[in-house]
């Protein structure tokens, strides 16, 4: 809502992307809406058309969609406010006004023509197998403002939770964020409904996007050991040794790697690479693998490997890509000398490098600090880094937040998720 408040009027079209069903069109009709009413635009001001719905049909066709459209325009002294959902149902058709039997009109005319009426604002949504979100923000290029929309937050979830406090975290970290699990009461409902999300949606769009039709078994495979191994570092060429040693298929690293894009362009998994912190580079390989919503991840793998630790690391690399930040996983060298006292160098890792413009952060993920040389085990790569830049430890016990003599805060996961700004202590 604030990106789409501080976008309103400057003269680019704003796409909502995101995963399927995490509410882009709830968003824009009913929040977003809210909001202008709110301000004073009226109801004939605001032009809705959700291209997915039967009765809207004609309006598939570019003409007939720039027609309904300007005919609405009626006062040039009045601002309209166009928002168009699941804009790939346009069709592109011939132009019908040119000789040339190549030429197309697609939705790209519509939506840039509107652009060029001074009193017009047009937002628009896309997402199915035929075209996913990722390729309607390729379509407008450098003409159009990328608004992404995740699953709920925890602080979000959180503010709507209907059952005892004690539970949110637990609740959160097993069934996520998708907006409709909220309504849904047992463990039955939301595990069917996160996984018929998966193989009616998700996979299928994938499925159908890209064509294949010999490999379902392999994509299904491969998002279960991707759910499998999250906070593990992983490559292509591990995860094609993995298919080979268990389920005895031989699959190139070539292949995985393309299957691992179409999954990322789908908007349903997200890479996090490695960064050497004081080598102040990035490693090629290997790199880690999380889902866009940790209740999606659970239910592919029937809710087994509930591991907090890893779940924990999960949630707070969703929460920090939300917030807006690059996130990396860090590399800390460190010499030290062998029993035989050889000189060799061991890596430690720091599980998020956090970057947003000037700002960094070095951010630990921790369930406890109680013992201590856990702690000491935990902060090995944030002592070792040379800067000045803030280091973080969250841990699962609720602790008030504090601060060591190596100038590392310590903040409780709930915390950190429900206070963006609990990391600036």
């Amino acid at each position: 809502m604030q990106q789409l408040i501080s976008k309103k009027d400057n003269r680019r079209v704003k796409i909502i992307t995101g995963i399927r069903r995490c509410g882009k069109s709830y968003l824009l009709f009913e929040l977003f809406t809210k909001y202008l009413h709110e301000i004073g635009i009226a109801e004939n001001q605001i032009i809705h058309l959700a291209l997915d719905e039967f009765p809207n049909a004609k309006y598939r066709n570019p003409i007939e969609l720039d027609k309904y459209i300007r005919e609405q325009i009626i006062d040039k002294s009045k601002k309209y406010y166009v928002m168009i959902d699941e804009i790939q149902f346009v069709t592109d058709i011939k132009n019908p006004y040119v000789d040339d039997k190549n030429a197309k009109l697609g939705f790209i005319d519509v939506v840039l023509g509107l652009m060029k009426i001074k009193n017009v604002d047009v937002y628009v949504t896309g997402s199915n197998s035929k075209m996913l979100s990722s390729d309607v923000l390729t379509q407008f290029r450098d003409r159009g403002d990328e608004i992404r929309l995740y699953p709920l937050s925890f602080a979000e979830f959180f503010e709507t939770y209907k059952g005892k406090e004690r539970d949110v975290w637990v609740d959160y970290y097993t069934y996520g964020g998708m907006p409709f699990v909220l309504t849904l009461e047992t463990h039955e409902e939301k595990s069917q409904y996160l996984r018929d999300l998966f193989h009616r949606t998700y996979l299928k769009d994938v499925l159908e996007r890209y064509n294949i039709q010999n490999d379902t078994e392999i994509l299904d495979n491969l998002l279960d050991i991707v759910a499998s191994s999250i906070g593990s570092l992983t490559n292509p060429t591990k995860l094609s040794n993995t298919f080979l040693s268990e389920k005895k298929i031989r699959i190139s690293s070539a292949t995985i790697s393309k299957y691992l894009e179409y999954f990322e362009e789908a908007f349903l998994i997200s890479r996090a690479k490695r960064y050497d912190v004081k080598g102040k580079k990035y490693i090629q390989t290997p790199l880690k693998y999380y889902y866009t919503d940790i209740g999606l991840r659970n239910a592919k793998i029937g809710f087994r490997q509930q591991e907090e630790t890893h779940i924990m690391e999960h949630v707070l690399y969703c929460d920090l890509i939300r917030r807006g930040y690059d996130v990396d996983v860090g590399v800390v060298e460190q010499n030290i000398k062998t029993e035989a006292g050889k000189k060799t160098r061991k890596q430690l890792e720091v599980d998020f490098v956090v970057n947003r413009g000037e700002r960094r952060y070095y951010i630990q993920s921790a369930l406890s600090i109680a013992n201590p040389e856990k702690r000491k085990r935990e902060i090995a790569s944030l002592v070792r880094i040379p800067d000045s830049f803030s280091k973080i430890v969250v841990v699962r016990d609720y602790i008030k937040p504090w601060k060591d003599e190596n100038g590392i805060l310590y903040l409780g996961v709930e915390q950190f998720l429900l206070d963006e700004d609990a990391i600036n202590i």
